[in-house]
Order: C-alpha cells, then structure tokens, then sequence
C-alpha cells in the first residue's frame, strides 16, 4: 500500500493540487470575467469556479498514470479498485471543500465546484477509457465549449451545458452524477498494459 501511495504520487502531486483549489476557491469564488459568446449577441459571464476543476481532473489524471509496472504486475491487492477509492476521495473531499466555502461565504458558485469537479472527472476517467492521451484534454476541452458556445442567451445556459447551471437544477446534478459514475465503471473496468 506504502508503495501504491508513492508510485501515485499523492503526497506530493495530489495533496498540494487538493491545498492549491481550496485556496482558490476560497479567494476566489466568486469571481467572474465577461467572455464573448460566439452564438450569442452579447458576452457571457463566466465564473473562475469554471476552470477550478481542471486543477484537479490534470493532476489526478498524472497520478492515476503513475506506475510501478514490476509491482503492479505481482500486486495482490486490487489496485482498481484502489484507484477507483482514490477518485471517488478526491470528488468527495472537493465537494466538502466547496459546501463548506460556499456555506460560509454565500456563494453559490463555490458550492457547484465538487459537482463540476465530478462531472469533468468522468469525463476525465471516460476519455482515459477510449484513449489514455486524451485524460486531460477532454477536461480542458469541455470547459473551453462551455465558456464560448454553452449560453444560449446572456447568463441563460443552453440544457446540455450541465456545469453552468445553478447548484438547485437537478437535470444538471442527475447528469453530473451518471458521467461521474460512467468514469467510475470505465477506471474499474477497462485494462491499462502493465
């Protein structure tokens, strides 16, 4: 398990990307900038809470590629099932993390981060499936789609832009939470070479 931990790299990539997003979102929660609508007229707010996830979903996608592929190969415990633990740990401490900010400071944006964070996670976890380069860039691509074409109106987000919708639209949680799942299954199931 000691080995599992260091092969992962959770001390020191995982742990300061977890310390690195609660002080993010806890300066920043509510911040926002005004970006262009490319299907709208006018421009359309987009919130830093957008992006925040990212720093997550890349540096758990580094550690989930982290291996030790002699050990791995005569391991004896279930090492996906351990990697599955670690990401539903890592959605889970997120999610704690921005109920917790959001629940102190007001923000509503500060709350919708751990679901965010799931949603691109299972994302994440779902491009690693199909192709294992494509772990971050799907992430980093989904929340580039939404900033630019996921409002149909200003401040008005088109249904399937799931991340942009308030924390109360359960559509968007119910989505959210079957992508998530998706990834979960896709991480326990599909066979990396070692």
């Amino acid at each position: 398990m000691i080995w599992w931990v260091k092969a992962r790299r959770l001390l020191p990539v995982l742990l300061p990307g977890i310390g690195a997003l609660t002080l993010i979102v806890a300066v920043a929660h509510d911040r926002a900038i005004e970006l262009p609508g490319m299907l709208t007229a006018g421009a359309n707010r987009v919130f830093l809470m957008q992006l925040i996830p990212l720093v997550i979903t890349s540096t758990l996608a580094h550690c989930l590629t982290q291996r030790l592929d002699e050990a791995e190969a005569v391991a004896t415990r279930n090492l996906r099932r351990l990697d599955v633990l670690l990401v539903v740990a890592c959605v889970l401490t997120v999610a704690l993390v921005g109920l917790v900010i959001g629940a102190a400071s007001g923000s509503d944006e500060a709350a919708m981060v751990g679901r965010n964070t799931a949603f691109l996670t299972g994302v994440m976890l779902l491009a690693e499936a199909l192709h294992p380069k494509a772990a971050v860039v799907a992430p980093v691509g989904w929340v580039f789609i939404i900033m630019f074409l996921g409002h149909s109106d200003y401040h008005s987000p088109w249904p399937w832009a799931v991340t942009l919708h308030a924390p109360s639209n359960l559509p968007a949680l119910a989505v959210c939470s079957l992508v998530f799942i998706g990834g979960l299954i896709a991480q326990a199931r599909v066979r990396r070479s070692v």
